[in-house]
C-alpha cells in the first residue's frame, strides 16, 4: 500500500497546480450549467461526470508522459489519423449529410478529433527534427502537412473542424518563424479568392453566412438558433436571471443547448458579470500555456505548448462569436464546457500535454 500510495504521488507531481485549478473550476462551472440546460437529466448529469472522469484521466497520464516521447508519437499519429480520414471518405457512416464517422460496431468515432493533436504534434517534431537548418522548403513542406488533412475534413463537410484544424497549423508555422511576407502574402491570396472559395461552398453554408448578416430573414429557419441566443444572452443583463431561472432556457428555446450553444444558455443565467468570470478563467488558461512555452528549453515544446493555447483560445473565440451572432454558425463546441466526450478528451489530452511540458522541463534541460 505505502508503495501504491508513492507511485500515484509521483504521477500527480506531473500536474500543473495552476492549469489543474482552472480546469476543474471550468468543469465545475460546465456540470452546473449542463444540469439547468438538460433540465436536471440524470442521464445528461451522469454521462458529463463519466465523460469527465475520463478525460481527467487520461490528461494525467498525458502528463506523465516526456515531451521527447511526445515527439515521436507525432509522425505515426499523424499518418494513423490521415488513413482514418481516407477510410472515412470511403466507408465512413452519413449523419444529417455528412461523412464524418467512423462506425467501429462497439464505438463510434469521428476521426478528425485524432488530427487536433496529431497535426501538431508532427509539426513541432519536424521543425525540431529541422531546427539548425530552416528554410523555405521546410515551410513549404509543413503547409502540405497542414493541407492534407485540412482538405480532407472539408470534403466531409466539416468547416468549423477544418478551420480549428487549419488555425492549429497555421499558429505552429507561425512560432516556427514563417515568414511575414509569406503570411501577407497568403492574406492577399486568400481575400482575393474569396469568390471562388464562395462558388465551392455548400448550400447550406453560403446560408449560414447569408444568416449571420440578417438572421431575421428566416427567423424559424436558418436564422432561428443565432436569434434566440441572442436574444438569451442580451436577457441575462447584468447579474443573470439565476441558475435554472432562464426562460430561454427553460422554455426549450434555445437550440442544441447543451452542446455547441450551452455559452447562451450561461449568459441568460449568469448575466455579464459572469460572462466576464468565464472569459477570464480562459484567458488565465492561455496565459499560463504561453508561460509555459516560453519556459520550455526545446524547440518541440515551445511549438507544441504556444499552438495548444491559441487553438484553446481560438475555440473560444469561434463559439462565443457565433452564438453571439457576430460569426457564422459552424459547430464547434465551447471548451470544457458544452457536453460531448471526443471533445472534451481531445481539449484536456491537450492540457495534459501542456503540463508535460511544464512538469519534464528540468529532466530535458539535462
Amino acid at each position: 500500500m505505502p508503495q501504491t500510495s508513492s507511485w500515484i504521488v509521483r504521477r500527480l507531481k506531473h500536474l500543473d497546480g495552476i492549469l489543474l485549478t482552472l480546469v476543474l473550476l471550468l468543469l465545475g462551472i460546465s456540470l452546473a450549467v449542463v444540469a439547468s440546460a438538460s433540465g436536471q437529466s440524470p442521464a445528461r448529469i451522469s454521462g458529463h461526470l463519466v465523460n469527465m472522469g475520463l478525460a481527467l484521466g487520461l490528461m494525467i497520464v498525458m502528463a506523465n508522459v516526456p515531451p521527447h516521447l511526445l515527439s515521436k508519437v507525432g509522425p505515426p499519429l499523424y499518418a494513423a489519423g490521415l488513413v482514418l480520414l481516407v477510410g472515412v471518405a470511403l466507408f465512413g457512416e452519413v449523419r444529417n449529410g455528412s461523412r464524418r464517422w467512423m462506425n467501429l460496431g462497439i464505438l463510434a468515432f469521428q476521426p478528425s478529433e485524432l488530427l487536433k493533436l496529431a497535426l501538431p504534434l508532427m509539426l513541432a517534431w519536424y521543425f525540431q527534427r529541422n531546427e539548425g537548418v530552416l528554410r523555405a522548403r521546410h515551410f513549404m513542406v509543413g503547409g502540405a502537412l497542414l493541407l492534407v488533412p485540412f482538405l480532407l475534413i472539408l470534403r466531409q463537410p466539416d468547416l468549423g473542424t477544418a478551420l480549428m484544424i487549419g488555425a492549429s497549423g497555421f499558429y505552429l508555422l507561425f512560432f516556427a518563424g514563417l515568414p511575414w511576407k509569406v503570411m501577407l502574402g497568403g492574406a492577399v491570396l486568400g481575400t482575393a479568392s474569396l469568390p471562388i472559395v464562395w462558388g465551392l461552398m455548400h448550400d447550406y453554408q453560403q446560408r449560414r453566412v447569408l444568416t449571420l448578416l440578417d438572421p431575421t430573414s428566416d427567423p424559424l429557419g436558418d436564422g432561428y438558433h443565432i436569434i434566440q441566443s441572442t436574444i438569451a444572452i442580451g436577457s441575462g443583463g447584468l447579474f443573470g436571471k439565476g441558475w435554472m431561472q432562464g426562460t430561454q432556457n427553460q422554455l426549450d428555446f434555445i437550440p442544441e443547448r447543451t452542446t455547441d450553444f450551452i455559452y447562451a444558455v450561461f449568459g441568460e443565467e449568469f448575466g455579464y458579470l459572469g460572462v466576464m468570470i468565464l472569459v477570464g478563467l480562459y484567458l488565465a488558461i492561455v496565459a499560463r500555456g504561453l508561460v509555459i512555452a516560453g519556459r520550455a528549453p526545446t524547440l518541440f515544446g515551445r511549438l507544441i505548448a504556444a499552438s495548444l493555447s491559441l487553438i484553446l483560445f481560438t475555440y473560444v473565440f469561434v463559439n462565443m462569436g457565433m452564438v453571439s451572432g457576430i460569426l457564422p454558425v459552424v459547430g464547434v463546441p465551447l471548451p470544457l464546457m458544452s457536453y460531448g466526450g471526443t471533445a472534451l478528451i481531445t481539449l484536456l489530452l491537450g492540457v495534459g500535454i501542456l503540463m508535460s511540458v511544464a512538469s519534464h522541463r528540468q529532466l530535458n534541460k539535462t
